[in-house]
């Protein structure tokens, strides 16, 4: 889908995607001239991760995550491709306004962080409080803005007071009026590098990181969590720590299972650009891994509808868990062997 500012002559084509900071990256950097897919965006920028700390709560609740801090997949695949962005951030919420209308006076296509619960134009079960949500502003008409929200089928629209509310939500990660564009893209890019880059920062994080909250020891961590959740908490609590866990795997992002699909469609894209076929065999492998984060996610979706005998619920999850540890950390280190060797 495209549409031109008339004013300015510019065509800006809009792709839905899965993920808000990959579909941002990837339909900005093809305004620039540089097309690449979500998964390529996702894998360059190394965006398969893995942690449970129980240390960081949200809502009295610990935090898990499929992902890295956002704006990471940004800053890593803009540094392994020579892409450099202009970044800021406003105290004051008008001059930010000021700045952004400049932009699009300017033809440039803004990106921006925004909090997810006052957008007006999701469905109300898709608002919560999450602040770290990509969008881009690439047009203004009188008191109305059109955005490209990657995750929504077409193009949509906020005004002036309502972008402005998105823009400075508070709480946890607050956007704090945080916008970019890219001030510098190369004529060529090296996707090569970049890939084996990102494959490498992946496989570390993975793999390497020796606190047992990340990476597939986080895995194993979170399933001993997960199993004595109905032993340590009652009944709700329990639940309610495993919602949030079911949450953050398939409503926040793509999470578990989606994320290894996508990381799997930018193993057979890497393995098309490397000319290796065992890098295409060895994707199949995260889909089946894939297939087991999605069962999991239908074990805990039951326990928090309180669906089936708690305990033994608790226990089954548990033991997908480790099952998916120990077959990630196989993957992990085939890849890192073979990444290596390309």
């Amino acid at each position: 889908m495209t549409t031109t500012n008339e004013k300015n002559n510019i065509h800006f084509e809009h792709k839905q995607s899965a993920h808000c900071e990959n579909g941002v990256v990837s339909n900005m950097l093809n305004f620039y001239g540089i097309k690449l897919s979500e998964p390529m965006v996702f894998g360059i920028g190394s965006g398969l991760f893995f942690s449970h700390m129980p240390f960081l709560k949200v809502g009295g609740i610990p935090v898990t995550s499929f992902r890295p801090l956002p704006g990471m997949i940004f800053k890593r695949l803009s540094k392994r491709l020579g892409i450099k962005f202009e970044k800021h951030r406003y105290s004051n919420p008008h001059k930010s306004m000021e700045a952004l209308d400049k932009n699009l006076q300017n033809g440039i296509p803004t990106g921006m962080l925004v909090g997810v619960y006052h957008l007006t134009y999701f469905p109300d079960p898709y608002r919560f409080h999450f602040n770290a949500h990509n969008i881009i502003v690439f047009e203004k008409k009188d008191n109305t803005y059109l955005i490209s929200d990657p995750i929504m089928e077409g193009y949509e629209s906020l005004s002036y007071n309502e972008l402005l509310k998105v823009r400075y939500a508070r709480g946890l990660f607050a956007p704090k009026g945080h916008m970019y564009w890219p001030k510098f893209v190369p004529k060529e890019i090296d996707l090569k590098s970049a890939i084996k880059k990102g494959i490498a920062h992946t496989c570390k994080d993975m793999l390497t990181i020796p606190i047992p909250m990340f990476g597939v020891k986080g895995i194993r961590y979170l399933a001993k969590k997960v199993r004595s959740y109905p032993k340590k908490l009652s009944s709700r609590r329990a639940a309610s720590y495993t919602g949030q866990i079911v949450r953050a795997q398939e409503e926040i992002g793509t999470g578990g299972a989606g994320f290894r699909y996508m990381y799997s469609a930018f193993i057979q894209e890497a393995a098309e650009i490397m000319q290796n076929e065992k890098l295409r065999e060895l994707s199949f492998e995260l889909t089946s891994i894939g297939d087991l984060w999605r069962e999991f996610a239908i074990i805990t979706g039951r326990i928090v509808k309180n669906r089936n005998t708690v305990d033994e619920s608790y226990d089954k999850a548990a033991d997908l868990l480790l099952v998916i540890a120990d077959k990630e950390e196989i993957f992990f280190k085939e890849l890192n062997k073979l990444n290596k060797s390309l």
